[in-house]
């Protein structure tokens, strides 16, 4: 399944999304401008290091990407959900919080791979930390969604659904990955998924909206 978009109306402009889309695009385009060498040695310096951890990392390990399309998926996502949540949030209020998520989940991912040496990077844990907030805020929207099975077709899928259904993959695969070698090995950093959407549905709630939030019209409530 990949979401298309969501049902869910905004009421304000989505500034500190866009800014923040545009902050990863500009960084990544400068990425692929670099040779080999200079790519490995930027992503080791400024990318996430559990084993030789430092706060400093977190923040620039999150505007770091792996590939065209680890990029391309991780904005899409910010895209669909992070203009609600910064709707019901407030800019400077969401700004904080999506720094904040990504936080919860560079160390939550640390803490489960403390020994490793394989530079983490990615936005995919602040925005985990989105869609958890999303799934507070607007459990009744529905996401339009392509799903490919032998054929595409569209669908629309409660959020609730979908977003429960992805952090339940995150978990079990992250489960699966405890005390195994291929830990410190690279691949998909589950725990900074889950530490990230955990944080975001708290910290929604802890830091409130901008406004003594009154159910705004939900599509399919």
């Amino acid at each position: 399944m990949f979401p298309i978009r969501d049902t869910q109306p905004s009421y304000s402009r989505p500034f500190v999304t866009v800014i923040i889309i545009l902050i990863n695009v500009a960084v990544f385009l400068y990425e692929i401008t670099l040779d080999p060498y200079s790519q490995n040695n930027l992503i080791a310096h400024y990318g996430l290091v559990p084993r030789h951890f430092h706060f400093s990392a977190i923040l620039t390990s999150m505007f770091l990407h792996g590939g065209w399309m680890h990029i391309i998926g991780n904005m899409w996502f910010l895209w669909i959900f992070g203009d609600n949540v910064e709707d019901v949030m407030g800019h400077t209020k969401f700004l904080v919080f999506y720094l904040l998520c990504g936080l919860a989940a560079g160390l939550t991912q640390t803490l489960f791979s403390v020994g490793s040496r394989v530079p983490m990077v990615g936005a995919s844990g602040a925005i985990a930390g989105v869609m958890g907030a999303y799934l507070i805020k607007f459990p009744h929207a529905r996401i339009v969604t392509a799903v490919f099975f032998f054929f595409i077709t569209v669908i629309e899928v409660p959020a609730v659904l979908m977003l429960l259904y992805w952090f339940f993959i995150q978990l079990v695969s992250g489960v699966e990955t405890v005390g195994y070698a291929h830990l410190s090995q690279g691949g998909t950093a589950f725990f900074a998924h889950i530490g990230g959407f955990i944080a975001g549905m708290i910290l929604v709630a802890v830091m409130g909206t901008r406004q003594k939030y009154v159910r705004r019209p939900d599509l399919n409530w």
